[in-house]
């Protein structure tokens, strides 16, 4: 809600601003204007469908991303030496902006989905790897020795010790890569040309209709904001045991 309240200041500005000429309407039109066009847009099928492209695009890589980060996570922070083997390459890659995988994302998949998932597989990915990461290792080396030395097998302490421990960790890394995973789906259809959401802000913007590019950008922050409710809902869920959402709870 306390969002919501953010993005109606907003709207109130944006129609202020060129009811009073401080901005050509030409360039910024009311927010009246934005909100009309907007409902208009959604009643079209078109739109419908092109906001499925990148709600699929956005759920399927942050899915793979995320399976793929926690095994991978999970494996490099439990076995011995092998964080310290592989931290070089970690650092080495993480850095790389998403967006200049662009050009192999289009040499190799074109404008299609496949784009649309290379660049949000690879910019999520290691939103989770690091907090698993950070997870695994703030598991308490007395409880770790404790349970080895009551003959818990390797599956058994992965899954009531270390699992439980990186569990916060990893819904945080869940939730940073949602928001990315979101931003870089419209960024590959903006660009790209992949079918979503951002192709029909690029084909608004080409044709001059300007108060459907703001209506569809609108609408794309609105999707963020129900992304990010959404992730934060089901991480009160799965972390319903945890004491910091105890703690929110009761607050």
């Amino acid at each position: 809600m306390r969002s919501l309240y953010g993005v109606a200041g907003l709207l109130l500005l944006m129609e202020a601003v060129p009811r009073l000429g401080l901005v050509d309407e030409r360039f910024l039109p009311p927010a009246s204007e934005i909100l009309r066009t907007l409902g208009g847009q959604l009643v079209t099928a078109g739109l419908w469908a092109a906001l499925g492209e990148t709600l699929l695009g956005w759920a399927l890589g942050l899915g793979i991303a995320f399976c793929a980060a926690v095994a991978a996570g999970m494996v490099i922070g439990t076995v011995p030496g092998l964080r310290a083997a592989t931290n070089s390459t970690v650092e080495f890659l993480r850095p790389i902006p998403s967006v200049a995988l662009i050009p192999l994302a289009t040499l190799l998949f074109g404008a299609s989905l496949g784009s649309t998932l290379l660049l949000v597989v690879y910019a999520s990915f290691w939103q989770v790897l690091i907090q698993v990461l950070y997870g695994v290792a703030a598991v308490d080396p007395v409880a770790v020795d404790t349970a080895r030395s009551y003959g818990f097998s390797s599956w058994t302490r992965m899954r009531r010790l270390v699992w439980p421990s990186a569990l916060p960790y990893i819904m945080t890394g869940l939730r940073l890569a949602a928001a990315v995973a979101f931003i870089l789906a419209i960024t590959a259809e903006l660009v790209i040309g992949s079918p979503g959401l951002g192709l029909e802000i690029q084909i608004a913007q080409s044709s001059g209709a300007v108060a459907q590019v703001y209506a569809l950008i609108v609408l794309a922050g609105l999707i963020g904001i129900a992304v990010n409710v959404g992730v934060r809902t089901l991480e009160r869920r799965v972390l319903s045991w945890h004491q910091s959402v105890r703690r929110e709870v009761a607050a």
